[in-house]
């Protein structure tokens, strides 16, 4: 299997922000019907396998990958391509997320208490405010993500570079564990250190996507052992030193989870007209230690329409 970042890919990460701003309360947005677009389930951010993309998937270029995208497109902000637009889907109003330990039997680093303690402190900070002012036809994103549950799943052996149907299989296999297939739900697949999907640090950090399970539709993550890839995808890129080597952990994770909550079937809620998402905008811009409930996490910003930029 080989996987690549397409070279229209450029284009569409050249939107990144170049400033952001401080939170604040979100305006009232447009009815959908106003702002809606035609989604499409392939873009410059899909996955590729084989050489060619995959429907309905979206990564999060590594960090090495943005710089060279911006370079090569002589920088750019997250507002060239305009604020996000509603495709017509769902979002995840009240999200669930289902943390899936798949196979670990070591954690050099730490990751699985780290990235356990910054979802319990996702729920009602100011961080995930401005997300509130995005909706879907049944109403507007609660700012009450959760933990739905966790999962260490050792009843069968991760492949050594796992692919994408093999991630959705776990997903769905979660789904059955957990009993829950709504659409609020976020299955994040979080595979053990050094089963690295090809692709995995030299171009992008995490994807996120769907699957059919039950019948239904359900959310999944794809969040390859972050600390693999060093500074690729975020180490010390807030902290220096040995507390700096989690920093991607979070900035990463929050990347994909609030990417999954506007988003949830890729590109069909929230996503601007070069096929940026919220996450996407602000990738790798602007990071710093941000407080929860929880702690003190590195966060990367979120796209605010109201706000026309990144908010913290």
């Amino acid at each position: 299997m080989n996987i690549s970042l397409r070279t229209v890919g450029a284009l569409a990460f050249a939107a990144t922000l170049a400033a952001c701003s401080g939170g604040g309360s979100p305006s009232l947005p447009v009815s959908p019907q106003a702002q809606s677009h035609a989604p499409s389930s392939v873009n410059a951010f899909s996955l590729i396998e084989n050489g060619s993309p995959v429907a309905g998937t979206h990564i999060m270029p590594s960090a090495a990958n943005a710089q060279l995208i911006e370079m090569a497109h002589g920088g750019g902000g997250g507002t060239s391509a305009g604020n996000l637009l509603y495709g017509g889907g769902p979002v995840q109003r009240n999200a669930k997320i289902y943390l899936v330990f798949w196979g670990w039997s070591s954690d050099p680093y730490g990751e699985q208490a780290r990235i356990t303690s910054f979802v319990q402190g996702i729920g009602g900070s100011q961080w995930a405010s401005s997300q509130s002012q995005y909706y879907d036809n049944t109403g507007s994103i609660s700012n009450d993500a959760a933990l739905g549950g966790s999962w260490s799943d050792n009843s069968s052996s991760v492949p050594k570079r796992p692919s994408q149907s093999a991630v959705a299989a776990e997903a769905a296999k979660a789904a059955a564990h957990f009993g829950d297939y709504s659409v609020n739900a976020d299955y994040f697949v979080a595979l053990p250190t050094g089963h690295d999907p090809s692709g995995f640090k030299t171009q992008w950090c995490a994807f996120h996507s769907n699957t059919t399970a039950n019948g239904s539709k359900i959310a999944y993550t794809d969040f390859p052992y972050q600390t693999d890839a060093g500074t690729s995808c975020g180490e010390n890129s807030v902290n220096s030193g040995s507390a700096g080597y989690l920093d991607g952990v979070t900035i990463v994770g929050g990347h994909e989870i609030y990417e999954a909550v506007t988003d949830p079937q890729p590109s069909t809620g929230w996503v601007d007209s070069s096929g940026a998402e919220t996450g996407d905008k602000c990738a790798w811009k602007s990071l710093q230690n941000t407080s929860f409930s929880t702690g003190t996490f590195p966060t990367q910003p979120l796209w605010s329409n109201s706000a026309g930029g990144c908010v913290q």
